[in-house]
């Protein structure tokens, strides 16, 4: 598959101490297993002159105080806090000066984010995704991409997951409903 680099972005979703760290409260072994190929997308990508764009899940400690239904604290416990080591993206994934940060607070990158309209703004149609977890904030912001008519590529070598079922479903799922899974071996950027 071969993608235009001007029109595409490879999105690293929360590659995080807190997941992908042995000493991360929500450490996940198959989130550390992609740090390795996700840095070598990257690597390409950044070769290839593609925007690349990590997002970082981060929590204020009273996020959930007075949420009426929407607790993720109640659902994972306490994790990624504002200012934590755990909500620093992970050594191996060396955040350079002409990538994107987008901050969020929900499993979906494109909630109350200016995603949207920083892609919009430089013309970028096909996001590249990649991180953790698959099932969780992989999954949330391909479908929220694909619904706001971005072209949502899953790079399944290079997604991360609790179980091997959790991603098995949410691999299926995407390629279903609303983009298209991809191995990173498969892809090309322009004149690569």
């Amino acid at each position: 598959m071969d993608l235009e680099p001007a029109d595409t972005a490879v999105v690293v979703v929360d590659m995080q101490n807190g997941f992908c760290h042995p000493d991360g409260s929500l450490y996940a072994p198959g989130s550390e297993t992609v740090i390795e190929p996700i840095a070598d997308l990257v690597e390409r990508a950044r070769e290839a002159d593609l925007q690349v764009i990590y997002t970082r899940d981060i929590h204020p400690p009273e996020q959930f105080d007075d949420a009426h239904y929407y607790d993720e604290f109640e659902q994972w416990g306490e994790h990624v806090l504002e200012g934590s080591w755990e909500a620093d993206i992970v050594d191996e994934l060396t955040v350079e000066e002409d990538d994107h940060v987008v901050e969020k607070h929900t499993y979906d990158a494109f909630y109350n984010t200016e995603l949207e309209g920083w892609l919009n703004a430089r013309g970028i149609d096909d996001l590249v995704l990649c991180g953790t977890l698959a099932n969780v904030c992989v999954l949330h912001t391909g479908g929220s991409a694909g619904l706001r008519d971005f072209r949502p590529l899953m790079v399944e070598d290079c997604i991360g997951a609790i179980e091997d079922d959790h991603k098995a479903y949410a691999i299926d799922h995407a390629d279903w409903l609303f983009g298209e899974v991809v191995d990173s071996d498969n892809l090309a950027f322009g004149d690569e």
